[in-house]
């Protein structure tokens, strides 16, 4: 399990499991067991240690739907998710022969009655402790969440979906219970859409769902707005960012290398396979995650060479190898170099990418996302910027990416020059990777029907440091403009009243050091929460931390269903014409 965040959303989540689980335990002097199911260990795992559950006198953790062996002279603590699938799993520990003395009952949300009435009924002796918490979602990172739900995207985005209605349901309670953690009641505003509706939809369930949750609190007092805003907005509102290649390190990292549940594995030359996780209990990380490619690979052996030289070693090329021996020589060294190490093999292993083909296709791709090249002048034709990349021998999904980015920029494109495109990259059977963006709202095919304005974008000319990442997210126009309450009325219309802070002039500016105002000063601790239908990415993710650090005064948290790479996305949006009926599974990726 990890260890406990100094900061963010993992401290606040595992506060809130103390206040809760950890305190009703302290009552008893028993040692206890813990029972959890598949979401509520990843939960455990993402906020807290074997170690701070040991110190509160918890020694054993178990999985619920594994079999296990009665030990009745020990209280079992059953932390998991109001389902059926649960309730018949513990319901299955006590009615025949009881497993343990007593069970402590903690669900991640709002039980319903029907499994509420069936556990008293049936077990109701054995139980002596029965809570609702309201955490239902994943602390990500210290101001990213999902909802630990890959398969939402497939259930809202396809023709052929039988569940829409009932994923945006669960997903606007998870949005809840975030909202109840932090103790924030949020003034909500959905991104308006002329052919999309589900931003709305989720946007109404969730603002009724708040004030249900908030009618009264436990003082039997209505709670009042807090000084919050939550936006919702589709994935369709910017396709250009889960496309494009990005070059700064966790985005680059999660793009290009094989990482599966946050693990990143490589070899040493003498063959010893490694592995490393890549979370916030590695500060190197968090200090060089958001960083791009190019300082990440100048700081790197700077830091390394700093340790060699503190312990007498030549100034001469660090490598792998060279580390590896120094660390066997001294354990003591070994701690300090380890984390080291393994962003020294990451970034070579990003690098080594990004020389073999990424540098290439990242000028064609930043020209055609902002439309102009690095010297500022227009792309007239983007047919032209597209050419090289599809004679070129890239890999298909490669050229998929970069077909795109051609039709984003032209904002649709005719059948006929699709067709010669699909040709092209050899997809003629694998056409829905990018017919399917339609079922997102993303124009593909120019119809005269459809008119679609692309947004205005902030001037960020000054802003650019790297010719090969000149392209911002348009989730940071948003978060920026949201600050300054510069968003527009119409385009994001109230669903709620926002709290007097988020309104009205004095707006301070998310881009410039500045004086607080007296508005900043009344929004001090406030904060913006911005949810994602259908995935976000580690470039998105980068943006919420950017702006807080530029806005003191307002900490920007996103989250949505899951983090989707850009490989991921493209599977998915293809799967997304495949029928309920079809043999075909939607591959689990699992974003904790």
């Amino acid at each position: 399990m990890a260890a406990v965040s100094d900061h963010g959303l993992k401290k606040i989540v595992w506060k809130r499991i103390k206040d809760t689980i950890i305190t009703d335990c302290r009552k008893s002097e028993v040692w206890k067991i813990l029972i959890l199911d598949p979401f509520t260990t990843k939960l455990l795992s993402s906020c807290c240690k074997m170690s701070d559950l040991m110190a509160e006198k918890i020694t054993i953790v178990e999985d619920l739907f594994k079999k296990r062996e009665p030990v009745l002279e020990m209280k079992a603590i059953y932390f998991m998710t109001p389902t059926p699938k649960c309730v018949e799993a513990f319901l299955g520990d006590f009615e025949k022969k009881p497993k343990y003395k007593a069970a402590y009952v903690y669900f991640t949300d709002y039980c319903p009655d029907d499994l509420f009435n069936k556990m008293k009924s049936r077990c109701g002796k054995f139980i002596r402790v029965f809570k609702e918490i309201n955490i239902s979602f994943l602390p990500q990172e210290a101001q990213v969440f999902t909802c630990n739900n890959p398969e939402a995207f497939r259930s809202i985005y396809s023709p052929h979906s039988q569940d829409k209605m009932s994923t945006l349901e669960t997903l606007a309670d998870q949005i809840v219970t975030l909202c109840a953690t932090l103790d924030e009641y949020p003034g909500v505003r959905y991104k308006k859409e002329s052919n999309m509706e589900n931003a709305k939809t989720l946007a109404e369930l969730v603002d009724d769902k708040l004030a249900k949750h908030y009618e009264l609190d436990d003082s039997a007092k209505k709670k009042g707005k807090t000084q919050a805003q939550l936006l919702i907005v589709e994935r369709g509102f910017d396709p250009v960012s889960p496309i494009l290649h990005e070059l700064s390190y966790q985005a680059m990292a999660y793009d290009l290398i094989d990482i599966q549940d946050d693990t990143f594995r490589y070899k040493l030359k003498d063959g010893s396979e490694k592995q490393a996780l890549l979370t916030e209990d590695d500060m190197l990380w968090v200090k060089l995650r958001h960083k791009h490619i190019a300082e990440v690979s100048a700081e790197i052996p700077k830091m390394v060479k700093e340790i060699s030289a503190s312990k007498q070693q030549p100034d001469e090329k660090i490598t792998i190898s060279k580390l590896a021996q120094m660390m066997k020589k001294m354990p003591s060294f070994r701690k300090q170099l380890n984390e080291k190490t393994t962003h020294l093999q990451l970034a070579e292993e990003c690098m080594q990418h990004f020389s073999n083909n990424v540098e290439k296709l990242c000028k064609a791709e930043q020209d055609l996302a902002v439309g102009s090249d690095a010297d500022g002048a227009k792309v007239k034709d983007s047919m032209r910027t597209l050419l090289p990349v599809l004679l070129h021998p890239y890999s298909t999904y490669d050229k998929i990416r970069a077909v795109l980015l051609y039709i984003f920029s032209v904002n649709g494109t005719t059948d006929e020059n699709l067709n010669k495109l699909i040709q092209h990259v050899k997809i003629e059977d694998e056409r829905e990777f990018i017919l399917n963006w339609k079922e997102l709202g993303v124009p593909i095919i120019t119809s005269s029907s459809f008119f679609s304005r692309k947004p205005t974008r902030r001037d960020r000319s000054q802003e650019e440091k790297y010719n090969l990442s000149r392209w911002t997210p348009v989730i940071k126009d948003v978060m920026e403009d949201a600050v300054e309450n510069k968003l527009d009325t119409k385009e994001w219309p109230h669903l709620s009243e926002s709290p007097a802070a988020w309104n009205g002039s004095g707006a301070v500016s998310a881009r410039q050091k500045h004086k607080p105002s007296a508005q900043d000063e009344r929004r001090t601790g406030s904060r913006l929460i911005i949810f994602v239908i259908g995935g976000i990415t580690y470039s998105e993710m980068r943006c919420a931390y950017e702006v807080t650090q530029a806005v003191k005064s307002c900490e920007v948290i996103v989250g949505s269903s899951h983090i989707l790479t850009p490989t991921s996305l493209l599977d998915d949006i293809k799967a997304l014409s495949k029928t309920s009926m079809e043999s075909f599974t939607i591959e689990e990726r699992s974003t904790a």
